[in-house]
């Protein structure tokens, strides 16, 4: 039987950070599963799933443990998942102009529409004849059954303006989420 852990990570950025990771992992017989890691402002950031033998789990956190303090760690058990029949999800590309609360905004929307957020990846750019600061966005979806993609698309161009929405239905027959 495994045991699933879910790592976060944040410390300064610099080489060798994965591999010492990585190499705690292996030696405790852990399988890095799928992770998600960034370098922001000088900062190296990070999720990680990793699955080891349950016997072996908390040696494993001990030894996440016991790595350096400038390291900073977090380590949570997680349920395996067990999701045959994953619900439908959708591609989002956004783009528009920055300003404070924007976020705020599209995850309001998105939460009232029960519409949950799998991944999200965003970052501001300059626009290239304006200057201004673009903001973009790149999510994945998981819709509720029988929302239409149109339905959604609306609801988030309403927020404002500028706001250009592309979505992508990733179910291959229909435009309505299936179950």
């Amino acid at each position: 039987m495994n045991t699933c852990l879910v790592l976060t990570v944040i410390a300064d950025d610099k080489p060798g950070l994965v591999e010492t990771l990585a190499e705690v992992i292996a030696d405790h017989k852990g399988s890095w599963l799928e992770s998600s890691m960034s370098q922001l402002a000088g900062k190296f950031a990070g999720i990680l799933r990793v699955s080891v033998a349950t016997n072996r789990a908390q040696n494993l956190i001990d030894a996440l443990s016991s790595l350096p303090a400038d390291l900073k760690l977090l380590v949570e058990q997680a349920e395996a998942e067990e999701l045959p029949d994953k619900p439908t999800t959708v591609d989002l590309l956004l783009m528009g102009n920055e300003r404070p609360g924007i976020i705020r905004e599209i995850s309001h929307a998105l939460a009232m529409l029960s519409v949950n957020v799998e991944q999200l990846s965003t970052h501001c750019d300059p626009a290239p004849m304006s200057g201004d600061v673009l903001f973009r966005a790149r999510a994945v979806l998981q819709v509720p059954t029988g929302m239409l993609v149109e339905d959604l698309q609306e609801v988030l161009e309403r927020l404002a303006d500028d706001l250009i929405v592309e979505l992508k239905d990733s179910s291959p027959e229909t435009s309505r989420a299936q179950p």
